[in-house]
This record gives structure tokens, C-alpha cells and sequence, in this order.
């Protein structure tokens, strides 16, 4: 018997979750209303009734018959289109209170929150009213540990085959440990974590911006989505004991939560025997000092506290991909840019609300490598890649490589297309890595105030989908243009 794709159940679980979605939208209404902002408290609102009603349409009006099955390929297809529809609602209040005008500023906008890459194209952050910037902050928060997961949280009935294949493809990385026998519990787990070191680094920030400003700054750093209240980012307030406190959770961002977890359980060998933990330590300190090393030869900062913080800053802010900075190194010389650049590519751990390629992928990379050259002097040795402890399938090792390869094909394919709209060659490969990294900073022309909001509407949807396909780790959305997706069982 062959079955197809039941698109009535997809939709309709879409419907419940434009509900979230509005019930989310009330947050920033209440900020409205609390700094007395009518115009963006009425945008909120509007925005909240038309996505619930858009889902009640959704639930109540479509029929998933007599197979209401999730299965493994609705959940993929369902992963994909819940980062769109929400970010086509999210930009309803953008529009509505007029602070973008054009669907294309909204929607690059929202997509670049839901997926924490950070870029923007508001050329004047403080110019933006309380509630709309307490909007973005969200976005990015409900985006850093995962719409997906949050779902799963939520609707316990997706504890089957297609929750299981919405996990795997939201969550990153290449393989997952549940946590719990229930996909669901496991979820319940990681955001009660989440909401746990959120509330902590905004009382940590309070005493030197405010209960505000620190809990949009809690929010966006652990997200590691990097936007900000200030133009000047950070360095609005230039305070040692802010940049420490970020830089601590930034690094924490980075780490696989279901480590953080086991931490939490009191299980601390699962941290000291990690592979990929003591690389993305390593990594951090040996580019933190080589930056530190550069800064000090360049007479880069005022002093050798503000080169240590910073350095740090900017190594954990770049691994992370959160995108926040402290030095325009562009015009300070370009070998520390390319230096993050490669940091960039990699990110942090996977199961991490970071970005890039994960450090994950380059142990593996790296000891596949150092394989195939022992076989070059030993061809008949039978050889394995360890990680953790634990051989891995040549079949994962191959899926692996695959990524890389892809990653860097979609990558350099974005690039070229932007220099088809006469993108500099070196700007387009530096804003296309950190589009599918997730990273958000632009260089040269994209780095300017205006660097987004200046390019052509074509340009601004393709690195909108770039942030996707980055956020959603490649295959759950390129495996859509396939055509054995959409063929029969």
C-alpha cells in the first residue's frame, strides 16, 4: 500500500501552533501598554487576532481523516514550514505599526529573530519603540533552543515517529542522546534549563542596565542571537562586569544542553570525558590568546584588561555565533576578521543554541583525516573514528563529510549569486558563511549601518533562506527539492 504526504495533519498542527505564536505576541503588547505606546500595543493585538485566527482555521477547518499520523516525512515537512509561518505572522507587527514598510524588510527581519543570526535591517535600533524591540528579543529566544522543541513541549501527542524526526532535524547535531524514553519530557527538560539560565543572566545584568535592557540582553545572548537595544551594541555601557557576565553565557549558549543537563543532574563525568567540550575549550583559549597576542602588537585597545576581555569577548561572541563585537576589526587590519572567520564557520557544539557548521563535525573531519593518511602508508589497517569514546559508523562518518561539503557548496553558491548584484567578492563570502552559520554581522558593504537594509529585495530573500537552511542544518530543508520527497511510499 502507498501512502502520501497527509498535508491536512501538517497544516493542522500548524494551527495549534499559530496560537503559541499569538499567545507570544501578547508579551510585547504588555510592553506596550506598560511605556504607554498605543500605537505598538494596537499592532501586538491586531497581529495576535490575525495569526489565532489564522490558526483556528487551520485546526478546525482541515480534516487530517482517518490517518492523523505523523510520520517521519511529515515531521520533516512540518520542521521546514513552522520556521516560515512563523516568521510570515511574526512580521505582522513590523508592518502593522509601521516601523518596516516593506514585506520583504519584515520578513528578512523576523526570519533573521526566529533563526538568531542577527542581522538586521533597522539602520536605527533606538529609534524603535519598547514593544517592538522586546518583540525581537523574543523571536530570537523562542528561536535559539527551537521552535520545534518548544512545540514538543507543549503538544505531548507528537511523541511519536514524526516528533521524533521534528527533534532530530531541529536540534543539531550528528547523532542525539534523549534525555528521557518521551521525546516530549526530554523537551520539558531542555527549556526548563533554558528559562533557568535566561532568568539568571538577566538578574545578573540588572544592577548596570536595568531590568529592561537585561532581559532583552539575557534573552538574545543565551539564544546567541546578538541583538541588541543599542546601536553601539554592548559598548553603549563599556562595563567590565557586562562583558563578563555575557561572555560566561555566551560560552554556556554554545555547549551541547543536554551536557548541561547531565551537569545539572550532578553527572559531571559526562562533561569531563566530552571530546567536543575540551576542543571548544581549546579552540576558544588558543584564538582568544592568538587575537590577544595581535591586538598587542597592533596597539590594538587602551590597556591589557581591555585586550584580555575583549579578545575573549569577541572569540566566544564569533564561536557562539552571536554576533555581538566590541573592536571594528575590519579597519584594524583583516588577519583577526579571517581569524573569527574560520571560528565562524565551525561555531559551537552541537545541541547548542549556536550556529555554524559545529565542532562536532570537525573532530570527525579531523580524525577521518588522520585515517586516510595512516592508510596512505597502511592500506589494509582497518581504521575508525572515536569520539567520546565511541566508534562511529562509517555511514555517519560519510554523512558527516557529506555536510561539510554541502555546507560549503551552498555557501560559495550564495556568494556567487550575490556578486551577480555586484556584492564585492570578499563581502559576499564573508556574509554568505555568516548567514548559514547564523552569525549576523556583515562585512564591507554589509557591515555598514545600512549594509541589509541597502540591498536588492532578491538578495534579502536569498539570505533569508540561507539563515534557514543554516538554522535547520542543511538536509530538513534542501531535502524538500528532492523529488523522491514528495513520491509515494
Amino acid at each position: 500500500m502507498t501512502t502520501r504526504l497527509n498535508f491536512p495533519v501538517v497544516l493542522r498542527v500548524q494551527g495549534w501552533l499559530q496560537f503559541i505564536e499569538a499567545a507570544f505576541m501578547l508579551m510585547p503588547a504588555a510592553v506596550s501598554w506598560y511605556y504607554d505606546d498605543m500605537t505598538s500595543l494596537l499592532a501586538f493585538v491586531v497581529s495576535s487576532v490575525i495569526t489565532a485566527a489564522a490558526g483556528l482555521l487551520m485546526t478546525m477547518g482541515l480534516k487530517p481523516g482517518n490517518h492523523a499520523v505523523m510520520r517521519r516525512r511529515e515531521g520533516l515537512l512540518l520542521t521546514a514550514i513552522i520556521w516560515v509561518f512563523f516568521s510570515l505572522f511574526g512580521m505582522l507587527p513590523f508592518l502593522i505599526s509601521g516601523t518596516l514598510t516593506t514585506v520583504t524588510d519584515a520578513f528578512f527581519e523576523t526570519m533573521s529573530g526566529f533563526t538568531t543570526t542577527g542581522a538586521s535591517v533597522v539602520t536605527d535600533i533606538e529609534a524603535l519603540p519598547r514593544g517592538i524591540l522586546f518583540w525581537r528579543a523574543i523571536m530570537q529566544w523562542i528561536g535559539g533552543l527551537g521552535i520545534i522543541l518548544f512545540t514538543l513541549a507543549v503538544i505531548p501527542m507528537l511523541n511519536q515517529k514524526g516528533g521524533i524526526a521534528m527533534f532530530n532535524a531541529e536540534v543539531t547535531g550528528i547523532t542525539h542522546e534523549r534525555l528521557r524514553p518521551r521525546v516530549s519530557q526530554t523537551a520539558k527538560d531542555l527549556w526548563l534549563i533554558y528559562i533557568i539560565l535566561t532568568a539568571v543572566m538577566a538578574v545578573l545584568l540588572t544592577r548596570s542596565l536595568g531590568w529592561y535592557d537585561a532581559v532583552f540582553h539575557a534573552m538574545t545572548t543565551m539564544a546567541t542571537g546578538g541583538f541588541s537595544t543599542r546601536n553601539a551594541g554592548l559598548h553603549y555601557w563599556n562595563d567590565y562586569w557586562v562583558y563578563g557576565v555575557v561572555t560566561a553565557f555566551m560560552f554556556v549558549g554554545g555547549i551541547n544542553f543536554s551536557i548541561i543537563y547531565s551537569v545539572v543532574r550532578g553527572r559531571f563525568s559526562r562533561l569531563r570525558g566530552n571530546d567536543t567540550f575540551k576542543y571548544y575549550v581549546a579552540m576558544m583559549l588558543i584564538v582568544s590568546a592568538v587575537i590577544f597576542v595581535n591586538m598587542t602588537a597592533e596597539g590594538y585597545a587602551s590597556s591589557t584588561l581591555d585586550r584580555v576581555v575583549f579578545s575573549l569577548f569577541d572569540t566566544v561572541s564569533a564561536m557562539s555565533s552571536t554576533g555581538l563585537a566590541t573592536v571594528d576589526y575590519e579597519t584594524r587590519g583583516e588577519f583577526i576578521a579571517m581569524l573569527l572567520l574560520v571560528v565562524i564557520f565551525f561555531g559551537g557544539m552541537a545541541g547548542s543554541t549556536s550556529g555554524g557548521a559545529k565542532i562536532d563535525r570537525l573532530i570527525v573531519l579531523l580524525k577521518n583525516t588522520a585515517n586516510e593518511f595512516y592508510r596512505v602508508l597502511h592500506p589494509n589497517t582497518v581504521t575508525a573514528v572515536r569520539v567520546n569514546g565511541r566508534v562511529l559508523s562509517h555511514t555517519l562518518v560519510a554523512k558527516v563529510i557529506a555536510f561539510l561539503a554541502i555546507y560549503v557548496m551552498v555557501m560559495l553558491v550564495v556568494a556567487l549569486i550575490l556578486t551577480l548584484f555586484e556584492v564585492p567578492i570578499v563581502d559576499s563570502i564573508y556574509t554568505s558563511l555568516a548567514m548559514i552559520s547564523n552569525y549576523g554581522l556583515g562585512y564591507g558593504s554589509t557591515a555598514a549601518v545600512d549594509g541589509f537594509a541597502t540591498l536588492p529585495c532578491a538578495v534579502k530573500w536569498l539570505l533569508a533562506t540561507e539563515m534557514l537552511i543554516g538554522r535547520l542544518e542543511l538536509f530538513t530543508v534542501l531535502v524538500l527539492f528532492t523529488p523522491a520527497f514528495w513520491r509515494r511510499d
